[in-house]
């Protein structure tokens, strides 16, 4: 018996709870530029957020360690480079320490665990670092977004978290993890009116 309460544990992955929402987009225009700006800048404090920009990183293709837990931001530690794969399967695979299993979500410092395939975002969406205006820029730009517009980027949100992805994660971290502000469906309803006002960035 005892056997099989653990296998119920290590198949219980944090993160992984399906987090309802709605994408419900104003009509274009129907925001104001002030109104849109402000939205934007709440988008911005998500995606800013360590539990996100973490893992939105550039070229070198290092996961980044930040937030009210470190002193210091910093690369992620023992040298983990992704590669090109931006999964690590060049040389040490992400999942090999960011595995499903939970038990250890709770323990200080202790590898984040999901039932996702643990990545650092495409190298176009690289976020950790960069000024409000230049992440603005980089979403309102298909070439850079995955080819989205402003209602596909709230039905991204959606659907990665409907499937326990990363964006899941981000608002439910687990253990002592600080999650990403506003909660998810504030953050797809911002990113909506963002786009009906045009998409402005600050300058």
């Amino acid at each position: 018996m005892r056997w099989a309460a653990l296998l119920l544990a290590l198949a219980a992955p944090a993160g992984a709870e399906v987090m309802p929402s709605v994408v419900a987009p104003p009509e274009p225009g129907s925001v104001s530029i002030t109104d849109g700006l402000a939205a934007w800048a709440r988008v911005y404090e998500v995606v800013s957020h360590p539990r996100c920009a973490n893992c939105h990183t550039g070229s070198d293709h290092r996961p980044m360690w930040s937030g009210p837990e470190y002193d210091n931001a910093g690369p992620h530690g023992m040298n983990i480079i992704a590669g090109e794969s931006r999964m690590g399967i060049e040389t040490l695979p992400c999942a090999t320490c960011h595995v499903t299993a939970s038990t250890l979500d709770s323990a200080p410092h202790a590898a984040p665990n999901a039932m996702i395939d643990w990545r650092l975002a495409p190298v176009e969406m690289e976020w950790f670092g960069l000024t409000s205006a230049q992440v603005c820029a980089q979403m309102s730009d298909p070439e850079r977004n995955g080819d989205r517009d402003w209602i596909e980027l709230a039905r991204h949100l959606q659907e990665d978290a409907a499937h326990g992805g990363f964006v899941a994660w981000g608002f439910q971290p687990g253990g002592d993890r600080q999650p990403a502000p506003h909660g998810l469906q504030s953050h797809i309803d911002d990113v909506l009116k963002w786009g009906a006002a045009g998409q402005p960035c600050p300058e």
